[in-house]
């Protein structure tokens, strides 16, 4: 299985790095270009218009190998039900996206409208997730009310509640992959070390093969969309990529019975998403208690997510998504070493 997961990131690489060229050039003529957000930095003025639903691309080559694989190994037939997670949240983002390109502007879905969608493709997910474990076995309800912690064979059984915490999951980690979607490369880079790193978990804990190449398939994915979205970007994913990969890794995680160390792996979005939530939060706060002018001269970041905030220091884009990189990369290693024993 680890040399079929090695030729589903092969397939996924080659996929999008041979389609690249075309698919971004297709994006433009049909006017999908990026509208930068009057909340970004000033020197992202220069990304106006640049191609942009190139998360397209990454949800063609994954699907590629999944579904050929669940073709071939009907008993893995399972893995459709989280690539059918991907596009559901693929097709959000899309939407969102489309609107944002027809407008000419930042304004696509609504927020109230985007959550409504999410938590209902995330709920249909956990629900179907509870019946089709029951078929491969000696997964069980073991699925369901446990999760895996650091350490291979412990576990933490919160019953009943992770429904719920499974259906947040997916739709927090989806919106913190969008939220660090703002630098060239950022979201494909830290994405496909997390992707890695839940294959290589998967592996270790020695649950479902399917994932360990589904998980692949992802970061060969990410890799190959890397290849045109580094800085400076000639294509960015949009939220048609952005939410599909954050729902795509967290059904992988929940599949997989590798929830805690997955937490460690996906540190830099979590951050992302709590830097927006503490800096929304302290501004409201400060707003309602001292005066909106107050509040805008004293927030805790310079800008949010975190990333624009080092922009606003004074770092250059590419080394912010360096450090960002490294971040992970550390974050991975760390738990692979001391959190993950075969």
């Amino acid at each position: 299985m680890r040399n079929t997961a090695v030729l589903g990131f092969l397939v996924a690489f080659a996929i999008c790095a041979l389609l690249g060229g075309p698919v971004i050039r297709a994006l433009g003529r049909r006017g999908a270009r990026q509208t930068v957000s009057a909340d970004a930095p000033m020197a992202h003025a220069g990304k106006q218009n640049t191609p942009t639903m190139g998360g397209l691309l990454i949800l063609l080559a994954v699907s590629v190998p999944v579904a050929v694989l669940a073709i071939l190994q009907p008993v893995y037939a399972s893995a459709l039900g989280v690539l059918g997670l991907m596009l559901a949240f693929g097709v959000i983002g899309f939407l969102d996206d489309l609107l944002i390109a027809r407008r000419g502007k930042n304004q696509g879905l609504t927020a109230p409208q985007k959550l409504v969608l999410q938590f209902a493709a995330a709920a249909a997910f956990v629900w179907w997730m509870h019946g089709a474990s029951r078929g491969e076995g000696a997964s069980g309800d073991a699925l369901h009310t446990t999760i895996v912690a650091l350490g291979v064979g412990s576990s933490v059984d919160v019953g009943g509640l992770y429904y719920p915490l499974a259906v947040i999951f997916i739709v927090g980690l989806a919106n913190a992959v969008n939220l660090m979607d703002g630098l060239d490369g950022l979201a494909a880079g830290v994405c496909a070390m997390i992707a890695v790193a839940t294959a290589a978990t998967a592996v270790a804990v020695g649950r479902t093969e399917w994932v360990t190449v589904f998980a692949a398939a992802v970061g060969g994915a990410c890799v190959g969309f890397l290849w045109f979205n580094a800085h400076p970007a000639l294509v960015f994913m949009g939220d048609t990529g952005s939410l599909a990969l954050g729902a795509a890794l967290a059904g992988l995680a929940l599949w997989g019975k590798v929830e805690a160390p997955f937490q460690a792996f996906a540190a830099v979005p979590w951050v992302e998403a709590l830097s927006v939530m503490l800096q929304v939060g302290v501004f409201k706060a400060l707003k309602r208690r001292k005066g909106i002018e107050y509040a805008r001269t004293h927030r805790v970041l310079r800008r949010a997510p975190l990333h624009h905030h080092f922009e606003e220091l004074g770092w250059p884009e590419t080394r912010v998504v360096a450090r960002f990189w490294v971040a992970t990369a550390v974050c991975v290693a760390a738990t692979l070493a001391f959190g993950v024993h075969p």
